[in-house]
């Protein structure tokens, strides 16, 4: 898997209207470009799965891979995401005081519902010509 220097990985769920709709929200407020996206469905996400034995029946909707440091799912990775944007999202961190259990158990809750709740497409989405170089397939 080849990610460029410098950059983060988010894998989403690209059928779910919801992770669509945060992922165009990330690319908006991503000002140092800090990202690449890729769908959990897609290849690229499919052998991140496998070679770290990931339960995708416990997570399915969002990981962040910082390469060579860690991934994070959950509540940890939006957390984690939203602090880079700077301004008022730093303030994000007082979260991480919260047990991680606890936010994930709001983060599940979200998760469950989201097709019910947001709606899901019959395919990944398919960026535009602008946005196809932060997408990694």
């Amino acid at each position: 898997m080849k990610i460029p220097d410098g950059k983060q990985l988010i894998f989403f769920d690209g059928v779910c209207n919801l992770c669509n709709g945060s992922i165009q929200y990330i690319i908006k407020h991503d000002k140092n470009d800090l990202f690449r996206y890729a769908p959990l469905q897609s290849e690229i996400g499919k052998e991140f799965i496998k070679e770290r034995k990931i339960d995708t029946s416990k997570v399915d909707s969002i990981l962040l891979y910082e390469p060579n440091i860690a991934y994070y799912t959950k509540s940890t990775a939006v957390l984690k995401i939203g602090r880079t944007f700077g301004g008022g999202y730093k303030l994000l961190g007082i979260f991480e005081f919260i047990p991680g259990p606890v936010r994930d158990w709001f983060y599940d809750l979200i998760a469950k519902n989201r097709y019910k709740w947001f709606g899901k497409q019959n395919e990944c989405m398919i960026p535009t010509p602008e946005l196809k170089a932060k997408f990694i397939d």
